[in-house]
C-alpha cells in the first residue's frame, strides 16, 4: 500500500531541484523579480544534501524551424501582436548565442544534467522525465520563470506524471500580479508551495 508522504520532509537521494530559464536572455527579468540570491541559496543547500539539479532552458534553431505556430492575441507583456508588430516565427536574432546560457550566479556544473526544450514545459520532448526515473526520483523542486506561463506547464505536467512537485515562491521570477496569484490560489491546489528556507528544512528534517 501507498503511503503519503510527508509533506515538511525531502529524502535528498529522491528530490531533484529543476531550474528553469534563468538564463541570459531573460536577466532583466529575472533582475527585476530579485531572486537570484534565494535561487544560489537554494542550489548551495541542494548540492549540499545531494539533490540532483537540472537546468531546464530555452533552445532553438535560429531559422525558427523547431518555433512554435500557436497563434496569441500579445506577446510576454500583454502587448497585442499587430499587423505592423506582427508574432515572430523565429527566435529574435539580435539576441546571439550567449543568450541561451544559463546565468553564471548560479554555477552551472559538469555533474548537472543540461535539460535543453523547444516547448514550455520541461518535461514535453525533452530527457527529464527520463532522467528523473533512471536517478529514481519521487519529489522534484521547481525554480524560475515565468512562473505563471513555464513553471506551471512544467508543474501540471510534472503533476500527471505523478511527481511531487514543489514550487519554491521565492525563487520565482515574472510579472508580479500572475506570479502571486499562481503561487497563492492556483499551485496549492495542485502541488506544495514552500519557501528557500522550508526547503532547506525540509532537506534536514531526513538528515
Amino acid at each position: 500500500m501507498w503511503e503519503r508522504p510527508d509533506p515538511d520532509s525531502l529524502a535528498a537521494g529522491r528530490t531533484a531541484l529543476v531550474v528553469f530559464d534563468m538564463l541570459e536572455m531573460y536577466r532583466p527579468g529575472i533582475e527585476r523579480s530579485g531572486v537570484i540570491p534565494a535561487a544560489v541559496r537554494l542550489l548551495q543547500s541542494c548540492r549540499e544534501a545531494g539533490v540532483i539539479v537540472c537546468f531546464a532552458r530555452a533552445d532553438h534553431r535560429p531559422d525558427g524551424a523547431d518555433y512554435t505556430r500557436v497563434v496569441t492575441d500579445a506577446d510576454r507583456n500583454f502587448r497585442p501582436w499587430t499587423r505592423a508588430r506582427p508574432q515572430p516565427v523565429r527566435p529574435d536574432q539580435e539576441l546571439g548565442g550567449l543568450a541561451y546560457q544559463v546565468l553564471a550566479e548560479l554555477g552551472p556544473r559538469p555533474s548537472d544534467f543540461d535539460v535543453p526544450k523547444h516547448r514550455w514545459s520541461a518535461f514535453h520532448g525533452t530527457v527529464l522525465d527520463t532522467i528523473l526515473r533512471a536517478q529514481n526520483i519521487e519529489s522534484v523542486l521547481v525554480i524560475g520563470g515565468s512562473t505563471h506561463v513555464g513553471i506551471a506547464s512544467t508543474v501540471y505536467a510534472g503533476r500527471d506524471l505523478d511527481y511531487q512537485m514543489i514550487v519554491v515562491r521565492d525563487a520565482c521570477t515574472g510579472n508580479s500580479d500572475q506570479r502571486e496569484y499562481f503561487l497563492n490560489s492556483v499551485f496549492p491546489r495542485v502541488c506544495r508551495v514552500r519557501t528557500v528556507d522550508e526547503v532547506r528544512s525540509m532537506l534536514s528534517s531526513r538528515g
